[in-house]
């Protein structure tokens, strides 16, 4: 009976819950902006890595690496379109 029980699905939503719980008391606690932000940043690309990883599955195919490549893909795109769309309309950069 063990062995169909997901334990990598539990610790990863123990895991979960314990990284909103962290990105809450930035909320609840009266840390600096530039701090929260950094631990909600940190928090958010981890939450992220581990809904990737444990509940979409990412790593259990054969082909991994194509995954992880179109999942890096993906995250330079949205690098390139938040960091356009300040250096346009928050920054005011005329090109």
């Amino acid at each position: 009976m063990a062995k169909f029980f997901p334990i990598g699905q539990v610790m990863g939503f123990v895991f979960s819950l314990v990284l909103t719980f962290v990105a809450l008391l930035v909320y609840f606690t009266d840390m600096s902006m530039k701090t929260g932000m950094i631990v909600l940043l940190v928090t958010a690309f981890l939450q992220a890595g581990l809904q990737f990883m444990i509940f979409m599955h990412a790593g259990e195919t054969k082909d991994k690496w194509s995954i992880y490549s179109n999942i890096a893909y993906g995250f330079g795109l949205v690098i390139i379109t938040v960091l356009g769309t300040l250096l346009i309309l928050l920054w005011d950069m005329d090109m």
